[in-house]
Order: structure tokens, then sequence, then C-alpha cells
């Protein structure tokens, strides 16, 4: 054989099989439009850049869940390729709604009504805080009417200790944990203990993420990512992403390595600082 065709036979063995890519890699995000009662493709584009905004008044759990969902929404549109303005607007606590997103690990907003009007180009979510829908007709009860086109992500209501108490915790990440962990659609309500628990909840993540990083790396097993990608593109649905992860636990076949570095990427969207223990001592 020439060294022409074994060359040749070489690159036709590099070829890769065609084949329909997974579903996690394509730019599915959908999510649940208030104004419309329909859950469609949260942006239309997904390389457009894409204008975020923050509807919110006041300063108590609610205010500090809809900036935790609007975070979970950014993240999820970079992790599908988007690039992402994202715009605060508050009638009143502007600089303690700044300053409990830093504390929450959020992303940081830009102040929003000037700087939007400047980018009307730009494909638009909004995110705000309400007790239901009225479908089609363009108002979020609690809120007024949206102004605008673009897809209106609502947040229903979290109740229970006043927002100064992010001021007091030890891991902020608890509170997060804690209004992340139910449905968007479902109001919160954290009773006594509520932060404590999910403090222990997170402790003993945190302890198993560390255990398994002592485990050489393996890859996230495909299964594994297309189900994570599955529960979040489901309308940004936190409770499955963190049911994948309790799963993944009861799997003898997924390697420790392949556990962790499973962790690691869920993390991408969670921001739980699920690896803040790797190297620490017990």
């Amino acid at each position: 054989m020439s060294r022409m065709s074994r060359h040749g036979d070489l690159n036709r063995r590099k070829v890769p099989a065609r084949g329909p890519p997974p579903a996690y890699a394509q730019p599915v995000l959908r999510i649940l439009d208030a104004k419309s009662g329909e859950t469609v493709p949260a942006v239309s584009a997904r390389r457009a850049l894409t204008r975020v905004e923050v509807h919110t008044s006041g300063y108590d759990l609610t205010a500090l869940r809809v900036l935790l969902t609007t975070d979970l929404l950014l993240r999820a549109l970079e992790l599908g390729g988007t690039p992402v303005l994202p715009l605060l607007t508050a009638d009143h606590h502007q600089a303690e709604l700044h300053a409990a997103a830093t504390t929450l690990g959020i992303r940081p907003f830009e102040d929003g009504r000037d700087l939007a009007a400047g980018l009307g180009e730009a494909q638009v979510v909004r995110v705000t805080a309400a007790a239901g829908t009225v479908p089609g007709t363009g108002t979020v009860p609690g809120t007024g009417t949206v102004p605008g086109t673009g897809v209106t992500v609502a947040v229903a209501p979290a109740d229970g200790p006043d927002a100064g108490v992010l001021g007091t915790l030890d891991d902020p990440a608890a509170l997060r944990l804690a209004l992340l962990d139910a449905p968007r659609g479902t109001a919160v309500h954290l009773g006594a203990g509520a932060l404590d628990a999910a403090g222990r909840r997170l402790g003993r993540l945190r302890q198993s993420v560390a255990q398994w990083a002592r485990s050489p790396s393996r890859p996230v097993p495909e299964k594994v990512r297309g189900r994570l990608r599955d529960a979040w593109e489901d309308d940004l649905d936190v409770p499955g992403v963190l049911g994948v992860l309790r799963w993944m636990e009861n799997q003898p076949e997924i390697p420790d390595g392949a556990r962790f570095e499973t962790c690691a990427y869920a993390d991408r969207l969670l921001a739980l600082d699920l690896t803040r223990d790797l190297g620490r001592t017990a």
C-alpha cells in the first residue's frame, strides 16, 4: 500500500459518523411566558444580544427570589451561547438589592431604564414578581402592565424571615438553595429551621463533592448531562436539576470522578459553590 493511500485511509477514519446532535446541544431553553400563558423559546435568536430586565420593588424575600430567578436565566442563556445584558429596574432599595445580589453570588446588574432605552434592537426577557398571571393581557398582577415585546417571566412570592437575614448567615448559599428548591411558579414559605436545613443539605453535598474529587477525573456521562440540560431548559426547573444530582448519587455504575465533574458542571447554573470544600481537612 502506498504512503498516499495509507494517509487517505487515516483521513477517512477521522471523519466522525453523521447523526443528529444530542438534544442538550440545541438552543432549546423554553420558558412560561406570563403574558401569553404559553411555554415559548426564551429567545428567538440564540447568539443575539439579549437584554434581561429585572422589575422589582421593595426589599424582601420575594425580591430576592426574583433576582435569583434572573441569575438562573442569565446562566442558562450563556450556557446556551446567548450573550446577555442584565438590567435592574427598582423603584426603591436599589443599593440594597445590588448588595444582596453580590452576597448571593448573582451576576452584577446594570442600572436600568436609560441604558435599556438605548438598546431597543436587542431581544428582551423581563423577570418580575407576581402572584399569578393573566394570559393574553400582558398584565402581571401586582406589577401592572409589562410593556413592549419579548417574554415575561413571573416569579411566585416568598415569605419568611426578613430579607435582612441575609446579613446574618455564615453561608448565604443556604438561602440561595432554600429559595431555588421549589418550582418558580409555587409560593415559598421559609419557616423556622428552613435555612438551617438547607445549610445542612448543602454541606452534605459539598462533602460528597470533595470526596469524589479525590478520585481520577472522568467525563460527565452523556445521559447525565442530557438529563441536567433537559431539566434546566424546561422552564428553569431547578428542583429537577437537584433531583438529577440526587439520582446520580445512587447509580453505582457512575465513577466518583464523573460524579465530581457532574456537580461542577451543574454548579455553572446553580452557583451553590459545590466545590468549596475541596482540599479541606475534616
